[in-house]
């Protein structure tokens, strides 16, 4: 085993449980440290770089995966992720459990906890997610919900770091709605001192109260955040330029309004001109073409939008192994997976 996977296995060890608790969760990326984020996107790289070690790192472990959102990357990535590491993933659509209505969610999480090592969820509810950590003795993770994204913010940031050479300093902008994945991009950046900048209309800006804990998480990394309306403020000399689609799963009703609101935030290769002249272009797809992006900025030479849909999957294989992964002491204080 390499000297660099030794290094990151202490600081796999470090989301493992916290004194006096008996398990972690993975809700918000506000939940973890500066220390633990970078050592999440290590291990992330090593597992992409490295990933025979890893072939049986979860065997004999099982996880839940409990989707009320249809899914391509999220569901692919994790159950071929468990694959990988000699795990397994069982997949629940909604109609297998109906949370809340066929069956009480606290009653759901007691009895998946007693048969498996860890819960996925991709939900609509955010109260959801933290009823079953309450509820669940194994750990919980957020395959996404309406408030956060973040595995996604992960991949997404270990993408950057990829396209750039690292992330502190770095300007990223983000055009377009307000929501769970801005909200998971703000905690990452804020994180990680990654300049963060988005531009939406008025009436659609962020949450205030995750971007207030941004703000507080900014203050040791000398990230900066920054809500404005002109996506050409936003862009003006960024690294990257982020865009997801205007109306998110469960606004099909608003769909018609929000296309002629978000209009001119549109990401096409004007603005991405105002960006630095090596700029990338992430979305988190599925996108939307024609609409918030067009087919000339998503399919050319500055998207890295497929790096990021399989930077998906080694993120997920480093959420689950920092979780569920088994962790050994070795002579010399070091841990080894």
């Amino acid at each position: 085993m390499s000297h660099a996977l030794q290094d990151l296995s202490l600081r796999l060890w470090s989301l493992q449980p916290r004194s006096g608790s008996t398990k972690r969760d993975f809700l918000s990326l506000h939940d973890l440290s500066n220390w633990e984020l970078e050592g999440l996107l290590d291990l992330a790289r090593e597992l992409k770089s490295f990933p025979a070690p890893f072939h049986r790192a979860l065997e004999g472990k099982t996880v839940a995966m409990i989707f009320e959102k249809p899914s391509l990357r999220t569901r692919v990535t994790f159950e071929v992720g468990m694959a990988q590491m000699g795990g397994h993933a069982i997949y629940l659509s909604p109609s297998d459990i109906s949370l809340g209505k066929r069956e009480a969610v606290k009653d759901v999480a007691r009895n998946l906890a007693r048969w498996v090592d860890a819960i996925v969820i991709r939900t609509f509810a955010h109260s959801i997610l933290t009823e079953m950590a309450h509820e669940a003795h194994v750990p919980i993770v957020n395959a996404l919900s309406d408030l956060l994204h973040p595995c996604q913010a992960v991949a997404d940031m270990l993408t950057l770091r990829e396209a750039k050479g690292q992330l502190r300093g770095a300007r990223l902008a983000y055009v377009g709605d307000g929501n769970n994945v801005a909200h998971a991009l703000a905690q990452a950046a804020a994180r990680l001192g990654v300049h963060f900048t988005i531009a939406c209309p008025r009436g659609y800006e962020p949450d205030a109260t995750v971007f207030r804990e941004a703000y507080a998480d900014a203050e040791s990394t000398g990230a900066s955040l920054l809500v404005v309306q002109d996506p050409a403020e936003a862009v003006l000399d960024a690294d990257a330029v982020y865009t997801d689609v205007w109306a998110s799963m469960g606004q099909e009703a608003e769909a018609e309004k929000r296309r002629k609101t978000f209009a001119p935030y549109q990401v096409n290769s004007r603005l991405m001109a105002v960006a630095k002249p090596d700029a990338v272009f992430l979305h988190c797809l599925p996108a939307h073409r024609g609409e918030e992006v067009t087919d000339e900025v998503l399919d050319g030479s500055q998207s890295v939008v497929l790096e990021q849909a399989e930077n998906r999957l080694h993120v997920a294989k480093a959420v689950l192994l920092a979780l569920v992964g088994e962790v050994k002491q070795v002579p010399g204080g070091r841990t080894l997976q």
